[in-house]
C-alpha cells in the first residue's frame, strides 16, 4: 500500500473540489451548499452516510473488512464572515471567505474516505468520517458528538485525528506536540451601567464611557501583573459600544473581549477575577456593571501517546524533513478539543504557505487576502488514511 501515490493520483480531483467549495464559502451551523457537495464527492464510496439533525453535518462510516475498532478522522467545513480580497479565480463573491481553510480540510477528508474505501477489505475494523459545520465559534462539534457521533458503531473510536493548514509555515510541513496544542478560548462580557445626560454636563450624570476605558486598560495589567508568565493568557478586547448621538452621554457602555488560556488553573482564575476586576473599577466611580466570563472552546489536548504514534507514521510516511515539532502552544483554539476530550488523539498543522509568499509577510489565517496552497492536499488524504490505517491494519 502506497498512500502517498495514491494520494497522488486522487490530488486533481480534490484540488477541483477544494476550489468548488472555496467560490461558494457559508458560515455557521447550515450550510446546504457544502453538505451537498460533500454527500456527491462521497456518493460512490463504500461509506454508510448520515446526516445532522441539528446542523448540516455529514458523518461517512467505512467498515472494513474485518471485525476491529473505530477510528475518527474530521475535517471541518465552515468559512468565515470575511470579504475574499485575494485575485484568485476561485474567490469568492458572496460576501463570505474560506480564510481558514477548511476548504481544503473537507476536500483532504474527501480525499482520505477515497483512499481507505479503496481498501476497505484489508481494514480490520471502521473509519468515522467526521464532516463538521460551525468550527469558528459556534461549536459544532458539541452539536455532533450530542447526536451521537462516538456511538455510531456501537463501541467509541479509540483514536481521533485532524489536520488544519496554516498559512505562516512552508507548504508540505507537517507538526504537532503531545499535550496541549492550541489555546481554550472564552468571551468577556461586561456592561457598564450609569447615569446619562447631556454631554455638556457630565456633572449632572454618572458616565460609563471613562469606565470602559479604564476597563480595557485594567485588563491589560492584569494579564501582566496578575498571571503566571510560564502559563500565559491573551486578553484582547474586540469590541466597544456606547451612546449614539455625539451630545449624549449614554446610560450603559460595553466591552466585549476574546480571553485565551492553556491551563484549567487560569480558566478558574480569570472566570472569578475579570467579573470581580470589572464590579470593583466601576464601583468606583458609582456605576454598576454585569460581567460574564462565558467559556466557549476548552484547550486543545493531544495525547502523548497517540502523538507519538502520530509523528512516528508521518515521518515514514513523508520523510523526517517534512515532520516538525512545535515548541510552543498556539493560542488560537478549536473546537476538536470537544472531540480529544472524549477521545485520545492528536492535532495537527499543515503548513501550505503558497512558493510565491514571503515568510515574513505571510498572511494569517484569517485574513481577507490570505492564500492556501492546494498542493497539499493529495498528502494531506495520505496522512489521514495512514494514520487510520495505523490502528486498523495488524504489522
Amino acid at each position: 500500500m502506497d498512500l502517498v501515490a495514491e494520494g497522488a493520483g486522487v490530488a486533481p480531483g480534490l484540488v477541483e473540489l477544494r476550489r468548488e467549495l472555496h467560490r461558494i464559502p457559508e458560515v455557521g451551523l447550515q450550510l446546504p451548499k457544502t453538505q451537498a457537495m460533500v454527500l456527491d464527492a462521497v456518493a460512490g464510496l463504500p461509506l454508510q452516510v448520515s446526516t445532522g439533525k441539528e446542523l448540516t453535518s455529514v458523518v461517512g462510516l467505512l467498515r472494513g473488512g474485518q471485525p476491529g475498532p473505530t477510528v475518527l478522522l474530521r475535517g471541518d467545513m465552515d468559512a468565515l464572515p470575511v470579504v475574499e480580497e485575494t485575485d484568485l479565480g476561485y474567490a469568492a463573491e458572496n460576501g463570505n471567505m474560506h480564510a481558514c481553510g477548511h476548504d481544503l480540510h473537507t476536500a483532504g477528508l474527501v480525499g482520505a474516505a477515497q483512499l481507505l474505501s479503496a481498501h476497505r477489505e484489508e481494514l480490520h475494523g471502521n473509519v468515522l468520517f467526521m464532516f463538521q459545520p460551525g468550527e469558528e465559534g459556534l461549536g459544532g462539534a458539541g452539536y455532533m458528538l450530542r447526536e451521537g457521533l462516538l456511538g455510531a458503531t456501537g463501541d467509541k473510536p479509540i483514536a481521533a485525528y485532524a489536520i488544519h493548514v496554516w498559512s505562516q509555515e512552508a507548504s508540505g510541513i507537517f507538526q504537532t506536540r503531545p499535550g496541549t496544542i492550541m489555546a481554550g478560548s472564552n468571551q468577556l462580557h461586561i456592561a457598564v451601567r450609569g447615569k446619562g445626560g447631556h454631554g455638556s454636563s457630565p456633572d449632572k450624570t454618572i458616565d460609563p464611557v471613562p469606565v470602559v476605558a479604564e476597563l480595557v486598560l485594567a485588563l491589560q495589567t492584569y494579564a501582566t501583573r496578575r498571571m503566571n508568565v510560564f502559563d500565559p493568557v491573551v486578553i484582547t478586547v474586540t469590541q466597544l459600544e456606547a451612546g449614539v448621538a455625539i451630545n449624549v452621554i449614554p446610560d450603559t457602555a460595553r466591552l466585549g473581549a476574546t480571553v485565551r488560556t492553556l491551563s484549567d488553573a487560569t480558566f478558574q482564575q480569570l472566570s472569578h477575577e475579570l467579573p470581580s476586576l470589572a464590579e470593583k473599577i466601576a464601583a468606583a466611580h458609582g456605576c454598576t456593571v454585569d460581567a460574564n466570563f462565558v467559556p466557549q472552546y476548552p484547550v486543545t489536548v493531544n495525547d502523548a501517546e497517540r502523538t507519538a504514534e502520530t509523528s512516528a507514521v508521518l515521518q515514514q510516511l513523508l520523510g523526517a524533513e517534512r515532520v516538525q515539532p512545535l515548541d510552543n502552544p498556539l493560542m488560537g483554539s478549536e473546537d476538536f478539543s470537544m472531540v480529544l476530550q472524549e477521545v485520545p488523539g492528536t492535532f495537527v498543522m499543515l503548513g501550505a504557505r503558497p512558493d510565491d509568499v514571503d515568510a515574513d509577510d505571510a498572511p494569517s489565517n484569517h485574513s481577507s487576502v490570505v492564500r492556501f496552497d492546494d498542493v497539499v492536499l493529495g498528502d494531506q488524504a495520505a496522512a489521514l488514511a495512514q494514520l487510520a490505517v495505523n490502528h486498523l491494519i495488524p504489522a
